[in-house]
């Protein structure tokens, strides 16, 4: 299960409304792949695809798609702000570490 943090959800539900759109709900996709892992990207949705799955946390339906969900069926959706900005913070303890390319030390 995704768990979709108190300051996440509070953010989250804010943006929807200013779209007008209940029913919308938030896609997690795959941005990228780097040596840290697989990156993630969250965007707003309101048409299910034939092999999306979806869940709900904390009042926010998420969507992705099967294969995502394999990889990614634990972890956190987070909103942070700092001196460095604001935004939202995925983590997916399943992601693979460093490492992989060899360029890290």
């Amino acid at each position: 299960m995704i768990e979709v943090t108190d300051r996440a959800a509070a953010e989250l539900k804010t943006l929807i409304e200013q779209e007008e759109k209940p029913e919308l709900a938030l896609r997690i996709f795959v941005a990228g792949v780097a040596c840290s892992g697989v990156q993630y990207g969250l965007a707003f949705d309101d048409e299910l695809k034939e092999d999306d799955v979806t869940m709900e946390s904390n009042g926010i339906k998420l969507v992705m798609a099967k294969d995502i969900e394999r990889s990614f069926s634990e972890g956190s959706i987070d909103f942070i702000e700092d001196e460095s900005g604001k935004g939202f913070l995925i983590r997916n303890p399943n992601a693979g570490g460093c490492g992989t390319c060899g360029g890290c030390h």
